[in-house]
């Protein structure tokens, strides 16, 4: 739990102490004239010393901001502790209670909530401390006590003390149980709600259920957002709910939710957000071109259209092309002036449809000084080369990088896709320069020296894809896409299949189920002699995405551990998807030829 404070009484102290600093100085400071007499001055050799108690407590304040700067707990919750003992004012106290309790200091915490009551026991924050204090203590009814108290604030407000009091404890078991009381009362069952403390506003009843759902109370988290979506049918309720049916596997209630209520409502003002909410539920499922069509019945806009276009391009579905058509002939016939965007949106339909001289124009028609200029001159790029003039595209990149000036970003991504131009047309070790030119402007930019490596690793320049791999995580140490290359580098090209291994197991902890690092890891098991694992691992990556290069993989171990019948439809599969991968045809050619 992450507490934000703002240290009123500090301000008011660093004032008194350099009044006290400032009444000394004046006092002993030479005026330019003779000294009078001390007899004729009775004040000139008086210093006024500083009260001691408010120069300890903001020694302590200022020593407890900077432990917390340093993200020392133990520092901050001693030294907030000293300050609260000094200081008259609840809001230190308050705060020296608070980084206690994140510090897991109790008895401090205990001691500071003590100071806090003597100072201002009428304090409504008292009561979410008390709670936080009795669910460390395992005292549950003295919890709920103290929360229910909390919800008798008007309107919901009280919800949000009480949420983070929950969230916070160590117990999460004891902490639902008190959720579920203060929202069931003495009744088990989860559609006799208490609802009077949620008040009137669909975010409170939003965040609770979540609450609830954090603290695995999945029928009461569900059961709040029905009751949302019942009371207030906003987008915002009708996509949670619908999250929470995803959660449990039931798609088909959660196409539903969102079916009903745009028939419920098909001319509301609000019915724009409920289909942009349905549409990201259904890319989410897969539904790539089910999103473009719920977004292209109703009023539309340039956000709608937009994301229409990028909803089709995702789409694998042969399908999908008459809706791109008709998008298409839909933005044309929209009265002109066309604003920049919706221009450069056609020239990527007409990308879509395959019509490349078309999609120039409309990129050539997109002005200059508009923020779409760049992608526009850089897709230009990509069609001059696609129509065997490659030379032009060059020349557009450099005029591009001379443009670039200070803009590291843009300038990076000219250096990488004149790199994979040059890459494509076979001149790999001109692709290589191209990375060298743009890291000698842009020395630490981890795109290009990562792009670099694994055009290295292509050309089998080993030892360099590895010191680049390195690099990468020197300054990007928690990077899993390049801890995954090195590690899968390290396993396919070099003995060091201990560090590979440690090197992908660390990435998969950094990101859970994604199949190119489900792949490395049964690639490395493969490689370390333990078949079965192999084929464990890389049947999971090919389930999860079953592309060519994760077939060859699988093939190849099948067909080493005998079963060869099972390894070419693999790799027969993995043919149709994409027949011209160069890890699957020299797979096949090595084993099967």
């Amino acid at each position: 739990m992450s507490i934000l404070y703002t240290l009123k009484p500090l301000r008011n102290l660093a004032l008194c102490g350099a009044g006290a600093v400032a009444l000394v100085a004046c006092a002993s400071m030479p005026t330019g004239r003779a000294p009078a007499s001390a007899a004729g001055q009775p004040l000139q050799r008086v210093i006024v010393p500083p009260d001691t108690v408010q120069r300890d407590l903001l020694t302590h304040l200022l020593a407890g901001e900077f432990a917390l700067g340093s993200n020392d707990l133990d520092g901050a919750t001693r030294e907030f502790a000293a300050a609260a003992q000094l200081s008259d004012d609840p809001v230190v106290a308050e705060q020296a209670a608070h980084i206690a309790i994140v510090g897991k200091h109790w008895d401090t915490a205990r001691a500071t909530l003590a100071r806090w009551q003597i100072l201002k026991a009428d304090d409504n924050g008292l009561r979410q401390v008390r709670a936080m204090i009795a669910l460390h203590d395992g005292d549950a009814g003295t919890a709920y006590a103290e929360l229910s108290r909390l919800l008798q604030q008007p309107d919901g407000a009280g919800w949000r003390p009480v949420s983070q009091a929950l969230a916070s404890a160590e117990d999460r078991a004891q902490a639902g149980t008190v959720a579920e009381r203060l929202l069931l009362g003495d009744s088990p069952k989860a559609g006799s709600l208490k609802t009077e403390s949620l008040g009137s506003k669909p975010e409170v009843w939003i965040a609770v259920s979540q609450m609830a759902l954090r603290l695995d109370k999945k029928a009461l988290a569900q059961a709040l957002a029905d009751q949302s979506v019942s009371r207030f049918a906003t987008p915002e309720t009708y996509a949670w709910a619908a999250q929470l049916k995803l959660g449990a596997g039931d798609k088909d209630g959660a196409r539903k939710l969102f079916a009903d209520a745009l028939r419920k409502n098909p001319r509301d003002a609000k019915t724009p957000r409920l289909r942009i909410a349905y549409a990201v539920m259904l890319s989410d499922l897969g539904d790539n071109e089910g999103a473009a069509r719920v977004l292209a019945d109703g009023p539309q806009s340039d956000y709608s259209y937009a994301a229409r276009a990028a909803y089709l391009a995702r789409s694998d579905d042969k399908a999908a092309k008459p809706l791109v058509e008709a998008l298409y002939k839909e933005l044309k016939l929209l009265p002109e002036p066309r604003p920049p965007g919706r221009v450069n949106l056609l020239g990527q339909l007409s990308e879509l449809l395959e019509r490349k001289v078309e999609a120039l124009k409309w990129y050539a028609q997109v002005p200059a000084a508009d923020e779409h200029w760049f992608g526009a001159q850089m897709r230009t790029a990509v069609l001059l080369n696609d129509a065997g003039k490659t030379d032009a595209a060059l020349n557009l990149l450099h005029e591009l990088q001379a443009r670039a000036g200070d803009d590291g970003k843009q300038l990076g991504e000219t250096f990488m896709l004149e790199a994979e131009l040059l890459n494509r047309a076979k001149r790999g070790d001109e692709a290589v320069a191209v990375y060298d030119r743009g890291l000698q402007a842009l020395p630490d930019d981890t795109r290009l020296i990562y792009a670099r490596a694994l055009l290295n690793d292509d050309l089998n320049h080993v030892d360099a894809a590895v010191r680049d791999l390195r690099r990468v995580l020197e300054l990007k140490p928690d990077d899993a896409d390049a801890m995954n290359a090195l590690g899968y580098t390290l396993a396919d090209r070099t003995d060091k299949k201990t560090e590979a291994l440690k090197l992908i197991e660390k990435a998969l902890e950094l990101k859970p189920g994604e199949p190119a690092i489900i792949d490395s890891l049964g690639w490395v098991q493969y490689r370390l002699g333990n078949l079965d694992d192999a084929v464990t691992q890389l049947r999971m990556a090919y389930r999860k995405q079953p592309d060519a290069e994760i077939a060859a993989h699988l093939g190849e171990v099948l067909w080493v551990s005998g079963r060869k019948d099972e390894a070419r439809q693999v790799w027969e599969q993995g043919r149709k998807k994409d027949g011209d991968n160069k890890v699957l045809l020299e797979t096949i050619k090595r084993l099967a030829s």
